[in-house]
């Protein structure tokens, strides 16, 4: 049961989740609330997901420029 919890918390790490998070996510399991525990994990992922399409979308921005003046240099 302790290899369980270390991995869940070694998961938990790599997905970014803080320590506060994560504090949460065992105390809801040593609670017996399941339904809250994929809740908090469900919002930290919508989160996670958030912050990618604003990296996209910054990339996205970059390409644009770099395109651009690369064109420029081809004149």
């Amino acid at each position: 049961m302790i290899e369980d919890k270390n991995k869940i918390l070694q998961n938990l790490k790599d997905a970014d989740c803080g320590s506060d998070l994560i504090a949460n996510f065992f105390r809801l399991e040593n609670a017996g609330k399941i339904s809250e525990q994929l809740r908090l994990l469900s919002s930290h992922r919508k989160n996670l997901l958030n912050k990618l399409h604003i990296n996209q979308k910054q990339i996205g921005c970059l390409d644009y420029l770099i395109f651009n003046i690369e064109q420029g240099n081809k004149k």
